[in-house]
């Protein structure tokens, strides 16, 4: 399979919730777009042409460009709680849970990198409604990591005298994976999820054998 086969494979994959064919063609499209070009500078004609469609047709499925985005941010940051919530939820030691949330969460924004870029740093661009939806996830997503940190803090685990803080230095650690990743670099995903791990694990002083 060539890299472009690979890279529509993934991205029907990434957005199998999402129909029908032709709304999914938009968001895949859009994703792209964004992510070169960035939101402002792109235009529905743009993610018209990338999915094959005239700008007419994009308008049956989306009415704005902006409800495009937010149907992305959406999807990507319900993703990112689920897996911090599966995490904070599990059996086993706050170093455990905090090592497989960092794994998954570090290793998602690398596979997923071109996504992650859009929801991360074009959240700005969302209107005041979707905006205040789209940061609650994140608050969420916030908590589910803090709650485990915390954990580790009350049972001597870790060495966290500021838990707010390092769980903001935790996230920002692992969304900072999106920008810089690339698939043709030295390291895959599940690598950058263990390297990750490990170095959270260390900041934080947890005893990993």
């Amino acid at each position: 399979m060539g890299a472009e086969a690979e890279r529509a494979a993934g991205g029907r994959e990434e957005w199998a919730d999402v129909t029908p064919d032709a709304a999914r063609r938009l968001v895949s499209a859009a994703v792209e777009a964004f992510a070169e070009r960035g939101y402002h500078a792109t235009t529905t004609r743009d993610i018209a042409g990338r999915a094959g469609m005239s700008p007419a047709a994009l308008y049956i499925h989306y009415k704005t460009k902006e409800e495009l985005l937010y149907r992305i941010s959406g999807i990507g940051h319900e993703q990112a709680l689920r897996i911090m919530g599966a995490a904070a939820a599990a059996e086993g030691t706050a170093t455990e849970r905090l090592g497989d949330a960092v794994r998954a969460f570090a290793s998602w924004h690398a596979e997923h990198h071109t996504t992650a870029r859009v929801i991360q740093y074009e959240l700005q661009a969302l209107g005041p409604e979707h905006y205040a939806e789209i940061t609650d996830l994140r608050r969420r997503t916030d908590r589910a990591l803090r709650q485990i940190i915390q954990d580790g803090a009350d049972t001597g685990e870790f060495r966290a005298d500021d838990v707010p803080g390092t769980t903001l230095a935790v996230l920002s650690l692992c969304v900072d994976v999106a920008r810089w990743f690339s698939a043709d670099g030295p390291r895959t995903p599940d690598e950058v999820g263990a390297l990750y791990a490990g170095l959270v694990l260390r900041m934080v002083g947890a005893e990993t054998v």
